[in-house]
């Protein structure tokens, strides 16, 4: 995934949104931004403006950086980044693909590709987990078994590790599995795939950038995952419900907050 073949075969395609000035400075104005986020971006951009399908054949390297006004090396970047998404695949000797991943695209279902560091698609899918993620827990306290609860109990146990120990990993796998394990004590296979897909483009945001450390709110999320599982493990239904509410308002605020420190300073 480290190693991203160069793209040879040269395919013609309209021109991408220029991007911002500058690569290596900042625009004191709106901040600095690494320019491989922002390449990663545009073709998201051009992916979605251009309807391209799964299986489709994006311009090679050169011919985006040209695009882009960037340098190779940052195109190369940013294309590293689609790739670990799975938004694109790289075949060597054949050229750079778009991709699906199981469902990475999800177009049927959401209309269009998600912008990850758009702050109003990160609301939007915010609004969408609060949905669901209410459903799933409230359910959860009313269907979950012993050994669902027990896989729960252990996701809070590995997040709160993950923080003590400053295990960034740890923290991320068991924040996903956490979420993960609650939606499948719903005991609703739809909410379980809502779930998965609506996680599976948050991440895209971690990865692009927007929060791939622990945040000074990292404890916060552990005690607020804590109190989802009690609420879960003790048959309350409503108060699951509320403290899942309240979990994903308080990290929307994270995102809003971090978004709108990297786009304006």
């Amino acid at each position: 995934m480290n190693d991203v073949p160069a793209i040879e075969t040269a395919v013609p395609a309209p021109a991408l949104p220029t991007a911002p000035a500058a690569e290596n400075g900042s625009d004191e104005r709106r901040g600095y931004r690494p320019g491989y986020e922002i390449a990663a971006e545009r073709i998201l951009e051009y992916i979605a403006e251009k309807g391209l399908e799964v299986g489709a054949r994006l311009p090679t390297e050169i011919d985006l950086a040209q695009m882009l006004g960037t340098s190779r090396a940052v195109v190369r970047e940013a294309v590293k980044i689609l790739s670990a998404l799975g938004r694109v695949r790289a075949h060597k000797g054949r050229g750079l693909f778009v991709e699906d991943d199981e469902g990475m695209l999800i177009t049927s279902r959401w209309g269009g590709f998600f912008r990850p560091v758009d702050l109003d698609h990160v609301l939007m899918l915010f609004e969408f987990r609060r949905v669901q993620e209410m459903s799933a827990s409230s359910l959860a306290a009313t269907r979950a078994t012993p050994s669902e609860l027990r896989i729960i109990e252990v996701a809070v146990e590995q997040c709160r590790h993950g923080f003590v120990h400053h295990q960034v990993d740890v923290f991320n796998q068991a924040d996903d599995d956490f979420h993960t394990a609650v939606s499948v004590a719903s005991h609703n296979t739809f909410l379980v795939s809502a779930v998965r897909d609506a996680r599976r483009l948050q991440r895209q945001s971690s990865a692009i950038g927007i929060h791939n450390t622990l945040g000074e709110n990292t404890e916060l999320a552990v005690e607020e995952h804590e109190a989802i599982y009690r609420a879960i493990r003790d048959g309350r239904p409503e108060e699951a419900a509320q403290a899942t509410a309240a979990h994903l308002d308080r990290t929307l605020e994270d995102y809003r907050r971090e978004i709108q420190r990297r786009l304006f300073g």
